[in-house]
């Protein structure tokens, strides 16, 4: 991972100005992480070209960390694109109960034109609620999971305070 002053010296981030500078969106603590996984799971399913810099913006506007939310829209790429759109359609057109339309998708701009007029309303209402829902998931389980950690960690003290104790006690 770069540095932070990297980040904050590149003329075209400087132009957020001393944003940039909040130490939560450099720090990894459980509420900068959990937030900014479900910002960028979030923004992962908003179908438009640029989504990191949608999630980098928010994640400056939120205050979370910078540096999970960016990566965390990676969900979305060439490989996982067709297939997560298709089910953000299907999840629309059950929710809307309307008829399944047959198309063929294409990666192209004539077909954002022609192709997505048809299907415009199911496809944004599942992704805008399949968004929703994987940003709810992914928070709730880094905040069990930061949880869990921090449990076993306490346990872990404690047995070791234990055994420490038992051991100066056996030297006595």
């Amino acid at each position: 991972m770069p540095h932070p002053d990297v980040i904050i010296h590149n003329r075209w981030i400087k132009l957020l100005g001393p944003r940039l500078q909040d130490p939560s969106l450099w720090h990894i603590n459980r509420r900068s992480c959990s937030g900014a996984l479900a910002l960028g799971m979030f923004c992962a399913f908003i179908p438009v070209p640029f989504q990191m810099l949608i999630a980098a913006a928010a994640a400056v506007w939120l205050r979370v960390n910078i540096l999970v939310a960016v990566p965390a829209v990676w969900v979305s790429n060439p490989f996982t694109l067709a297939p997560m759109f298709y089910f953000c359609y299907l999840v629309g057109v059950g929710l809307l109960g309307v008829e399944q339309e047959a198309f063929n998708f294409e990666l192209s701009f004539d077909w954002l034109l022609d192709g997505l007029s048809a299907i415009w309303q199911p496809f944004l209402l599942g992704c805008f609620v399949v968004g929703t829902v994987s940003a709810l998931a992914s928070f709730l389980l880094i905040r069990i999971l930061w949880r869990l950690h921090i449990i076993s960690h306490i346990k872990d003290r404690a047995k070791r305070l234990h055994n420490l104790r038992r051991h100066k006690k056996a030297r006595q």
